[in-house]
């Protein structure tokens, strides 16, 4: 780290980027944001604007069912819990008894009532509160490195299923008359959906983390004329935001995450206006 920590000093001459903690910002939202602004564009795609809202709310029912089976790394239980409810989430939606938005809303209640109630016991709530809201300015080295893993991974994988989850995101018969294995690929969408999240909970917060996911793509799509614009424009928007956010934070003594989502918002209506005078 030392010597990532060497070039960003010697290429950035900011006050701020002497302080570790502010490097350290700075290197994981390089690594959050592109996760979330290229899984957003599908989310949004497919109307699962409230998903990443209910995934994040299991994340506190994730921490208490750690807590009960004795699971030292809140992250352990935190993913595990979350892939387990999303891939529920997409059986029970897929069964179409419902619509997309009442199946999410009532696990996402659910959810978040169980990790209250159990995580509440005694008064020891207090403890995860930080949950709630993040701070991306106390991740540490071993997390930056996580986060490095996770987006190499994730990419590979999304390079492998993009044209085909595109094409259930426009028509699923048409995508398993074509021979696209239809649940499978909603499945592993999911899954990374709920692997993204769950890493990020801890510095983007269970309020934040709908907003940071969904924003980026939703500010893409008002201006995008095709799949590849889409998805690069939302990409670069939630760099943009992210980095943006972290250092006006600094210089405005404010929550990173909070000032990330409200340059995210901003860029959105921009975009939003542009559309309309188009």
């Amino acid at each position: 780290m030392e010597f990532i920590y060497n070039i960003m000093e010697t290429l950035l001459p900011f006050t701020w980027v002497q302080y570790d903690f502010m490097k350290n910002a700075i290197l994981a939202v390089l690594l959050i944001t592109p996760l979330l602004g290229m899984l957003g564009t599908m989310a949004v795609n497919h109307n699962m604007a409230f998903f990443s809202d209910a995934l994040g709310h299991s994340a506190l029912t994730g921490i208490a069912l750690g807590v009960i089976l004795g699971i030292d790394n809140e992250l352990i239980s935190m993913v595990a819990f979350g892939i387990l409810l999303a891939l529920i989430i997409t059986k029970v939606r897929s069964a179409g008894t419902a619509s997309a938005d009442t199946v999410i809303s009532v696990f996402s209640s659910a959810a978040i009532a169980l990790g209250l109630v159990i995580l509440s016991v005694g008064g020891g709530f207090s403890k995860y509160s930080s949950y709630l809201i993040g701070d991306i300015l106390s991740v540490t080295s071993s997390e930056i490195l996580i986060l490095a893993v996770t987006l190499v991974c994730v990419t590979v994988i999304w390079a492998f299923i993009y044209n085909k989850l595109t094409l259930v995101s426009i028509n699923r018969e048409l995508a398993a008359s074509r021979g696209v294995r239809v649940a499978l690929i909603e499945n592993i969408f999911v899954v990374l959906v709920a692997v993204v999240v769950m890493l990020s909970i801890k510095w983007v917060g269970v309020l934040l983390i709908n907003s940071m996911l969904i924003l980026p793509a939703a500010c893409a799509r008002n201006f995008s004329t095709n799949s590849r614009q889409y998805l690069f424009s939302s990409v670069g928007i939630s760099l943009v935001a992210g980095l943006g956010g972290v250092i006006a934070s600094f210089y405005l003594n404010t929550s990173a995450g909070a000032t990330i989502v409200l340059i995210s918002a901003i860029l959105f209506f921009i975009s939003y206006i542009f559309r309309k005078k188009k």
